[in-house]
C-alpha cells in the first residue's frame, strides 16, 4: 500500500435518517458495533437534531452512549445549531460535526434559517469551545449543486471556507455533493483550489452521493485532488430528506474496493465490512441501498 485514507462511516446517521419507519435503537447500536468490528474507526453515530423534525434520530443520546462504550473508535455526531451542541455535549459527545449549507435555498429548507444566520451561530459555537476538545468538523451541504439553485459557484464555497479557516485553523472542513449531481471535474477543481489556498490551515473531507452513478468517480477525483478523508455509508444507504431527488450515499464497500485496487490503505476488514453493509441495507430497506460490491460474487470470494 502506498497511501492512506480515512473513511468516515455515516450509515448510522446519514444512512438511516431517511429510512422508512423508525429503526429500533438496538438495531442502530448493532450496526455501529458491526461497522467498528469491520475496522472503521471514525463513525458518525447519530445526530442531535429536533426529534419532531427527524423522529428517526430521537434516540441520539442512547446510540451515542453505546458508541462511546466501543473501544478504539471515534464516534461523531452531527449538530446544526447551539441547542444540538448543548444536547450532544450533555450526552458525552467527543466529536461534533457542525453543518450548514452553502446555499440559501437548501439552508432554509434544511435548517429554517439563512446562510448568514447559520454561519454566525456556528462561528459563535466554535469560539466558545476549548481548543482541547471536543474535536470539530465543519461541513457544507450543497457545496457543488443545490436542488433549489442549481450549480453552486466555486468562489462562493471558497469564500465560506476562508471564513471558517479564519475562525480556527486546523479544522476539518467537509464539502458535500448532497444531490450527487457534481461532475468529477467540478469535484477535482473545487478541492484542488481549496487545498492550494487553505491546505496549510485546514484538512478537507468529501461527502458524496451516488444519485447519478457518479459517486465513485467523484471520490476518485477528490482523492486525486489531495483529499484524504472520505465519507461513505455501508450499503450505499441514505439521502437528504430536505434535498428533493437525492438518493443514497456512496457505498463504503465500493469506496474500500476502489482504494484496494489503487493500493491505498483504509484499515477496513473486507469480509466484516460486507456483513455490516448487508445489515445496513436490511435496516434501511434493501430498496434504499445503492452499493454494488455487495452483489458481486467475485468480491465476496476475494474476502
Amino acid at each position: 500500500m502506498t497511501d492512506h485514507v480515512t473513511i468516515v462511516e455515516v450509515a448510522p446517521r446519514d444512512g438511516l435518517q431517511a429510512a422508512c419507519g423508525v429503526v429500533p435503537t438496538a438495531d442502530k447500536i448493532a450496526l455501529v458495533r458491526a461497522l467498528a468490528g469491520a475496522g472503521l474507526v471514525e463513525i458518525e453515530a447519530t445526530s442531535f437534531v429536533s426529534p419532531k423534525a427527524v423522529p428517526q434520530l430521537a434516540d441520539a443520546a442512547e446510540v451515542l452512549a453505546a458508541a462511546n462504550a466501543i473501544p478504539g473508535i471515534i464516534p461523531s455526531v452531527l449538530v446544526p445549531n447551539r441547542k444540538g451542541v448543548e444536547r450532544a455535549l450533555a450526552a458525552g459527545a467527543r466529536k461534533l460535526g457542525l453543518v450548514m449549507s452553502a446555499t440559501e435555498g437548501h439552508n432554509r429548507a434544511n435548517l429554517n434559517r439563512s446562510v448568514e444566520e447559520s454561519f454566525a451561530e456556528l462561528a459563535d459555537i466554535v469560539a466558545g469551545l476549548p481548543a482541547e476538545g471536543p474535536a470539530l468538523r465543519w461541513s457544507f451541504s450543497c457545496a457543488f449543486h443545490c436542488p433549489f439553485e442549481g450549480v453552486v459557484p466555486r468562489e462562493r464555497v471558497l469564500a465560506l471556507i476562508e471564513r471558517v479557516v479564519a475562525l480556527r485553523p486546523g479544522l476539518t472542513i467537509g464539502l458535500a455533493d448532497t444531490t450527487g449531481n457534481a461532475a468529477p471535474s467540478e469535484v477535482r477543481a473545487l478541492f484542488g483550489e481549496a487545498i492550494a489556498r487553505f491546505g496549510e490551515s485546514a484538512r478537507f473531507a468529501f461527502h458524496g452521493h451516488d444519485t447519478y452513478n457518479l459517486g465513485i468517480a467523484n471520490v476518485t477525483a477528490a482523492f486525486e485532488a489531495g483529499v484524504r478523508v472520505i465519507d461513505a455509508a455501508a450499503g450505499g444507504i441514505g439521502g437528504c430528506p430536505f434535498a428533493p431527488g437525492a438518493s443514497g450515499n456512496v457505498a463504503t464497500e465500493d469506496v474500500v474496493w476502489l482504494f484496494r485496487r489503487l493500493g491505498v490503505e483504509t484499515g477496513v476488514v473486507w469480509p466484516k465490512l460486507l456483513e455490516a453493509a448487508d445489515l445496513a441495507a436490511r435496516l434501511a430497506g434493501d430498496g434504499a441501498a445503492s452499493g454494488h460490491l455487495r452483489h458481486v460474487r467475485a468480491a465476496r470470494e476475494a474476502a
